[in-house]
């Protein structure tokens, strides 16, 4: 007979019981139990669609299909009504949840219990807290049971096999978690605003695409996906083995990396919390008493028509309603503290620490500038509390902040001047323009490796900066003689152009029309700005700086089809680290710019000045202009250009090389991959994987890592147009011997060699930035900070020895 078990279990408990010891022989059960049923036994629960509602990568595939409650009594059923349709809707989101029995009324409401509770599933999701970090396959301890003997249901031995964690191979998103990127990924979660962000926020996709940039700049390739599924498996092991703790004995034994993640969690409850925290239970649903039997209710998809299901028996029918109403509210609650969490994380935009640096690049900087706190991140302009006002000029105003320390908030005018605001207007919208050209900017430099000033942009028409006392000088940089030096400098020519780029100089002084200074003229000024003495070393760091900066912006403009003219910049000292970064704003008055090179075209404020009257209709003009430029700044932070590294090992003894050609690829933003090949003892699978990176159409530039005999690099050359360049791992024995495979190559093959892997990596960033900006910004970057770190060294060196 089909469902004999089922009917048997009711009718008679015998088979129910009898299940019941045979799945209990070898250790304790929860007296509820979770089944899996089949699709034609079960009707789909709809949820919530959305990547980053879902609380696992799985959550779409998650289907309740019953709920029943078995006891004594008759058999009772109820209509799924909307109510009952919001209880299981926060049912699916938790997965398996409980009510406890202390709920209020509900416990009182009634007298008789309703007992075991089934909620079948056809495929288990997990919730927030996952499992696995011994085995990313490794199944954990089976919470669903199985009864033998029906056609719709798993057998027993293959129960632990369907409960199974989700795990990177799941999603299909890549291999399993070697021992480095867990300890990595741990790292990054164990700092206090990432768990902070984490407990306050249910769309978390913003929160792992900045660990998984973290992970990058370790040299670890994973999106946030897989960064989001393996948090979740760790934590959920770890609290399923809290739960079970007096059963397994030492959980140490059991879990890998107890203690890093213990170190984490201990401060949390690891029990049922509220709703805004990360745990899988958002509303636990226990034993809820009513004078009912068996309860079943049975749904159908979302927008389909209700049926009415007679009533067996009458019920508590209080109990039921004061249920529904009580899930109903619960359902109102969690959605509106969704909303408020991500109003709040919406409004934070971390730090940018894209190139090994944090705010200052100096570590020690983002200890003396603290966070906000958690229930007040990232405030709205309007909430943020402001101080003092420090400065006023013609175009912004300074002010204090006393909620962050170290940092002031740069507040932009509706206002625009020429000739030392001889001439003055107002423009409506310029505030936004110049604080939407400034950020982008500024965001532009500090993530190529520039030391900046600029923290985040607050508002529309203002950004949070590091408080800096200004250098009272103006630095330009010109390309192209134009304006004011064609006076100063009669006899040349508009147009000329200057190589390298011409550096000048003018003490800010509107009394004096901004004169112009010499290097020798701000020596002997002596100037001294927040404990900062400005020689002749911060002399020169700020020229050499100026350059970079021009450059950098140069080339980003480039793909544009726009040319930089010059630029004009100022630098600060700042208060807290006493090293001179680029600061105040770099907007459409700091520039000229020549779309097409051509100056007719020009989109920079000097259309302003050259109003020989201004009208409402020409400030409209100049104000489509600021425009233009505003939309297209934004464009430069983006590159067209793809690229990426492949590696190339002879075997899996150079992986740790390997790796650190790929943790600095990542400093400079090129994706990397690492293979493992011989050219020696499979020739055609190395030309496989060659034809498999040319196939595709993305640039690609090949490392071959081999030592002892290297034949992997001058095969791959002599059978590719792509880039190959050597670096072997050589060993102190046999390395003056094995390098010779890698240096004398036949004719015809062009494959330079490099012993350092961070060489080889900046050998391929070199290629990529010939046209990729971005990449060609980092790398300017890197020259002027070691020049700069030279020039410093050799200040203090100088100062010990006097």
């Amino acid at each position: 007979m089909k469902f004999f078990n089922e009917l048997d279990a009711i009718l008679g408990h015998s088979t129910m019981e009898q299940g019941s010891k045979s799945d209990n022989d070898e250790s304790e059960r929860p007296p509820e139990w979770t089944e899996a049923k089949s699709e034609k036994d079960s009707i789909e629960m709809p949820g919530d669609t959305g990547e980053e509602d879902s609380v696992s990568n799985m959550s779409e595939d998650l289907q309740v299909a019953d709920i029943k409650k078995v006891s004594d009594s008759d058999h009772v059923t109820v209509n799924t009504t909307p109510e009952n349709r919001a209880a299981l809707h926060i049912m699916k989101e938790t997965a398996m949840t409980k009510i406890p029995e202390d709920e209020g009324d509900i416990a009182n409401s009634t007298t008789a219990a309703l007992e075991a509770t089934q909620i079948k599933k056809e495929t288990i999701d997990i919730d927030d807290d996952s499992i696995s970090t011994t085995s990313e396959d490794r199944s954990c301890t089976p919470v669903a049971k199985r009864m033998v003997g029906t056609d719709n249901h798993i057998p027993l031995e293959e129960a632990q096999n369907h409960f199974k964690v989700i795990t990177v191979n799941d999603t299909g998103a890549g291999k399993h978690w070697s021992d480095n990127e867990v300890r990595a990924l741990i790292n990054i979660w164990s700092d206090e605003k990432i768990q902070q962000m984490l407990e306050g926020a249910t769309r978390n996709k913003e929160i792992f695409e900045e660990i998984a940039r973290r992970l990058m700049k370790r040299g670890i390739d994973r999106d946030w996906k897989q960064c989001r599924t393996k948090y979740k498996n760790l934590k959920y092991e770890y609290r399923a083995l809290q739960k079970e703790n007096e059963h397994l004995g030492n959980p140490r034994r059991k879990m890998r990396f107890y203690d890093e993640v213990d170190s984490i969690l201990r401060r949390q409850p690891l029990g049922p919390s509220s709703w805004g925290c990360e745990s899988s239970s958002l509303l636990s649903v226990g034993d809820v008493t009513a004078n009912t039997g068996s309860l079943s209710i049975k749904r159908k998809t979302w927008n389909d028509e209700v049926s009415p299901v007679p009533l067996k028996k009458s019920a508590s029918e209080n109990t039921i309603l004061h249920f529904q109403k009580l899930l109903t509210e619960r359902v109102h609650t969690v959605t509106e503290g969704k909303k408020l969490l991500l109003e709040r994380l919406c409004k934070q935009e971390e730090m940018q620490d894209l190139n090994g640096t944090q705010l200052y690049a100096d570590p020690s900087a983002i200890q003396q500038v603290p966070a906000p706190a958690p229930a007040a991140m990232a405030p709205a302009a309007s909430d943020l509390k402001l101080g003092k006002k420090v400065n006023e000029g013609k175009t912004k105003e300074v002010y204090e902040l006393p909620d962050m320390p170290g940092c002031v908030l740069m507040q932009s005018k509706d206002q625009i001047t020429a000739g030392n605001a001889a001439r003055k207007d107002r423009m409506e919208g310029k505030a936004a323009i110049s604080n939407t050209t400034t950020s982008c900017v500024f965001q532009l430099l500090q993530e190529a490796g520039i030391k900046t000033a600029f923290v985040r942009k607050q508002s529309d028409t203002a950004f949070i900066a590091a408080h800096c006392e200004m250098i009272p000088i103006e630095w330009v940089c010109r390309r192209i003689a134009t304006g004011s030096f064609l006076k100063r400098n009669p006899g040349v020519k508009e147009g000329y152009k200057f190589y390298p780029p011409k550096i000048e100089m003018f003490y800010k002084d509107d009394a004096n029309n901004d004169p112009q200074w010499s290097e020798e003229q701000l020596i002997e000024a002596k100037f001294c700005f927040a404990g900062l003495t400005i020689g002749q070393t911060e002399v020169d760091i700020m020229a050499r700086s100026t350059q970079a900066i021009f450059e950098i912006l140069e080339k980003s403009w480039q793909p544009q089809n726009c040319t930089l003219v010059d630029l004009k910049i100022e630098f600060g000292v700042n208060i807290l680290t006493k090293e001179i970064v680029l600061a105040d704003v770099i907007d459409n008055d700091s520039w000229r710019l020549w779309p097409s090179g051509d100056r007719s075209q020009q989109k920079d404020k000097q259309s302003y000045r050259d109003l020989k009257e201004v009208t409402p209709e020409a400030l409209q003009m100049v104000k489509r202009n600021f425009e233009w430029v505003a939309e297209r700044v934004e464009l430069l932070l983006k590159t067209k250009s793809q690229g990426r590294v492949v590696v190339l090992m002879g075997s899996p003894s150079d992986l740790s090389h390997c790796e650190k050609i790929k943790k600095a690829c990542a400093t400079f933003g090129i994706p990397c991959e690492l293979r493992v090949t011989s050219a020696h003892k499979g020739p055609d699978e190395t030309l496989r994987i060659k034809a498999e990176y040319e196939g595709d159409g993305i640039p690609t530039v090949f490392v071959a890592v081999a030592g002892r005999s290297n034949g992997l690099g001058p095969v791959m050359s002599g059978n590719t147009a792509y880039p190959v360049v050597n670096c072997p791992p050589l060993s102190a024995d046999w390395g003056t011997q094995d390098v010779w495979s890698s240096l004398r190559l036949p004719s015809g093959l062009g494959c330079p060699t490099t012993l350092s892997p961070e060489g080889a990596a900046q050998f391929a960033a070199q290629i990529f930035g010939l046209n990729n900006h971005l990449v060609w910004a980092k790398l300017r970057s890197n020259m002027l900070n070691t020049w700069i770190s030279l020039k410093q060294a050799d200040k203090k060196l100088r100062e010990c020895t006097l």
